[in-house]
């Protein structure tokens, strides 16, 4: 894996459900109600929402997506014996879910959301309402990043769900959970961003 995407002795650490109950906010896609948000583009980004200043081509993770994250990325993360699972019709978008085979709640998932075309515009509008807790975190390789949920899940549950900004309209959401012995021991939305920096890395590589 990237250098950049976490130290080895994190790596253990990471061993991370992504939940689909919304409990916790993680696995909830990143768009707000209906009336919070349109389909339309006008307007995007918002007041105090980071611009995607280099916008990636998401089309080819749309239809695969679990090309997001590589056979070896996968196993630095949950170890081998991982098999993703790709949903394309997912209802918040095509996502693809990582659990390692033992048993424990660790597991990251991603989605290319498609509720709308307004990108992090939709979190940010939502920021105190549906999403209380919001936290923008700093960027990982220039792309803008927000942790989000419905409550602050980080230390109690090992919880957290980033939203990037791959271009002013789209995002690639992130949710991650720590196993079970290391809630507690490392922050997990920054085991988001080290997973964001390897989902970065491999949408470069598709032309």
């Amino acid at each position: 894996m990237r250098g950049s995407l976490i130290p080895t002795s994190a790596a253990a650490l990471l061993l991370i459900s992504a939940c689909t109950t919304t409990n916790g906010g993680t696995a909830s896609p990143s768009s707000p109600t209906t009336d919070e948000s349109t389909t339309s583009t006008a307007g995007v980004p918002g007041p105090g929402v980071p611009r995607v200043e280099s916008p990636l081509d998401v089309s080819h993770f749309k239809a695969a997506p679990c090309d997001a994250l590589k056979a070896d990325q996968i196993s630095a993360l949950l170890g081998p014996g991982v098999n993703p699972k790709a949903d394309v019709n997912a209802p918040g978008g095509p996502s693809c879910s990582v659990h390692p085979p033992q048993v424990t709640q660790a597991g990251v998932l991603v989605i290319f959301t498609n509720l709308d075309d307004r990108g992090l515009t939709s979190i940010y509008a939502a920021k105190g309402s549906k999403y209380p807790f919001f936290l923008p975190l700093s960027p990982v390789d220039g792309y803008p990043v927000v942790a989000y949920g419905l409550a602050d899940d980080r230390a109690s549950r090992g919880i957290c769900q980033i939203a990037v900004g791959t271009s002013d309209q789209q995002t690639v959401d992130i949710g991650v959970t720590q196993s079970e012995p290391n809630i507690g021991k490392k922050d997990p939305c920054e085991a988001a961003r080290g997973v964001a920096a390897s989902v970065l890395q491999n949408l470069r590589e598709v032309k």
